[in-house]
């Protein structure tokens, strides 16, 4: 195993000097084989300020059961809430990952999070910062396909009970109709 080491400069605020602090990768990859230490690093990515440890365990207990936060179970909750508290955010506190006030209920990462995230699933990451506007976008084509949906089942529909206008389009035409719909937002979806 390689003995290479991570560096950030921390300014400790008693003093002007600047230290340095290292990681090895061998810590890094220990601090992030957890899955409940690497959900708290992913909840804390956006994050510029102090967040509420309740808050973080609820998070991690809705991905856990790849749910919502409205939707856990106080026992989801509970379950992922006792090791975060007495094991896994002291841990990243003890490392410098994170500053955790165990009394206050907070927490919030240092600038030694930011050398874990370059060691973390790219996608992962990448989805989280993407995700309000991926968010929109996909409600956006949803809204579309349902409103083709909706014109395709009126046109098949009119077609074959014969109601006007529908009753004067050829046959097949109606079948050509909708899969051209679909065919047009498919290419438009995937050109956007």
């Amino acid at each position: 195993m390689s003995a290479t080491t991570q560096q950030v400069e921390e300014q400790p605020s008693s003093m002007d000097t600047t230290s340095s602090v290292e990681l090895s990768e061998d810590q890094i990859y220990h601090l992030l084989q957890n899955e409940r230490r690497r959900y708290v690093l992913r909840y804390l990515h956006g994050s510029d300020g102090q967040e509420s440890m309740r808050d973080i365990a609820e998070q991690v207990a809705a991905w856990e059961n790849d749910s919502t936060v409205q939707a856990i179970t106080s026992s989801e909750r509970q379950r992922v809430y006792i090791p975060l508290y007495q094991s896994h955010l002291p841990k990243l506190d003890e490392e410098g990952i994170i500053e955790y006030d165990q009394s206050r209920g907070t927490v919030e990462k240092t600038d030694m999070a930011d050398v874990l995230y370059d060691y973390l699933e790219p996608t992962a990451v990448a989805a989280d910062d993407d995700e309000d506007g991926s968010d929109d976008e996909q409600t956006r084509w949803e809204h579309y396909y349902l409103g083709a949906s909706g014109i395709g089942v009126t046109l098949l529909a009119g077609a074959t009970l014969g109601l006007s206008p529908f009753a004067i389009l050829p046959p097949g035409s109606v079948g050509l109709a909708i899969l051209g719909m679909f065919w047009a937002l498919t290419v438009g979806q995937r050109l956007a």
